[in-house]
């Protein structure tokens, strides 16, 4: 049972991967680093948010719970 739920979860991870590469395809590069206003968002910065959270989050996701004490969430809203 827990070598089906690792390979489903493996294919979901995937199938997100898949959508999220389709996407960008799209998008012209400039794109990736537009902002509707000074105080929103780009396609680049909610990328690399969700990149910090995601590896926080399933680094040693099987002894440690929530987000570790080396991610450095407010550097991942700067463009450099």
């Amino acid at each position: 049972m827990t070598n089906d739920y690792l390979e489903s979860a493996k294919k979901q991870f995937k199938y997100y991967k898949a959508l999220g590469d389709r996407t960008f395809l799209q998008l012209e590069d400039e794109k990736l680093f537009w902002q509707y206003n000074s105080d929103s968002n780009s396609i680049a910065t909610i990328v690399k948010q969700l990149w910090g959270n995601i590896l926080s989050r399933w680094t040693d996701f099987l002894t440690t719970d929530g987000e570790k004490e080396w991610r450095n969430r407010d550097a991942e809203f700067e463009m450099n």
